[in-house]
């Protein structure tokens, strides 16, 4: 009888590549696998490539870790893999009771998410360590400074939400006032890359994939294109030894500026909107990631991914009979 594996995707949204390439990789190893998904929406499009689907209460509202903890009880979830930031605090504060019953999380330690997901932490960790970084200010320092253009954003923010290029004073203070808990971060010039960087479950750093960004759409790439640039992959890797982050992928976002320096902007510690292409340049984050669960140790080629590899989204779509599901 083939030994099974039973993966699950917190706030599933859109993430069927990602679900996809979890499940061939599972059944090219042998494995009988089933996806289990979860979202607030009966019509998130990744629900319903799922095995099992549970549409659940938002996040942020009281009863969620709850909620999702009775479901992977009852359906033996073996993997849980968070897709979004929403939830990442909640599985990284779990993580020790879902090991009980079984169930390995994707997810950093409880710290490490405190400081990716508040960029004035971020921002300090990154200066501590030497590390290149636009710099960062309150509206009340921007506005004596002036030094435009500016770049604002929420300092707990995701996705891009909220985010502004101000080149004026006029403009700095429009949005100063309407951007929640608002930061402000000097204009970088240069080639933004995205960084998959992948860690095992011990903490080792097994494989870095940058990937230049050439067009975003809602905050996630809709075209980019591998890059083995040896200085970004080196500085990446300096920055999650210091860091200590994982088990799973951490996705990195820097620029590579004219004069070839790296600035780092954010550090989420889960997978990116754009990892499917990592993964089919070879990188098969998915496959190593179940070969760790099931205790084998895989052999990877660091660099063994196909450079200049262009990705070019387009939609697709997921048809399902209308049962009230609008």
């Amino acid at each position: 009888m083939a030994k099974k594996i039973t993966i699950m995707f917190s706030c599933i949204g859109r993430r069927v590549s990602l679900l996809r390439s979890f499940r061939q990789a599972a059944q090219k190893l042998g494995l009988d696998c089933r996806i289990i998904g979860t979202d607030t929406r009966q019509t998130s499009p990744a629900l319903h490539c799922c095995d099992q689907k549970y549409v659940v209460r938002p996040v942020k509202e009281r009863g969620y870790a709850a909620e999702i903890t009775r479901i992977i009880q009852k359906e033996k979830v073996d993997l849980l893999v968070p897709t979004v930031d929403l939830d990442l605090a909640i599985w990284a504060r779990q993580n020790a009771q879902l090991k009980k019953v079984g169930c390995t999380v994707l997810i950093s330690k409880p710290g490490v998410i405190k400081i990716c997901q508040d960029k004035r932490l971020t921002f300090d960790f990154l200066k501590k360590h030497d590390f290149g970084t636009p710099c960062t200010l309150t509206p009340q320092q921007a506005l004596k400074e002036k030094k435009f253009p500016y770049f604002l954003k929420p300092w707990d923010g995701h996705a891009s939400r909220g985010n502004a290029l101000v080149n004026d004073l006029e403009e700095l203070k429009f949005y100063a006032k309407r951007i929640p808990n608002c930061l402000v971060q000097e204009f970088i010039d240069g080639q933004e890359h995205t960084v998959d960087v992948l860690i095992d479950f011990d903490g080792e750093i097994r494989c870095i994939v940058p990937r230049r960004r050439i067009e975003t759409r809602s905050g996630e790439v809709s075209k980019g294109i591998t890059a083995k640039n040896p200085i970004v992959i080196q500085q990446c890797k300096e920055l999650i030894e210091a860091l200590a982050a994982g088990p799973g992928v951490v996705t990195i976002q820097c620029f590579v500026t004219l004069e070839n320096k790296v600035k780092f902007i954010e550090i989420n510690p889960r997978f990116g909107g754009g990892v499917p292409l990592s993964i089919k340049a070879g990188a098969n984050f998915p496959r190593w990631i179940i070969q760790w669960w099931l205790g084998q140790n895989p052999k990877i080629k660091p660099d063994a991914w196909q450079d200049n590899l262009l990705m070019l989204r387009y939609d697709d779509a997921v048809w399902v009979p209308n049962k009230g599901t609008s």
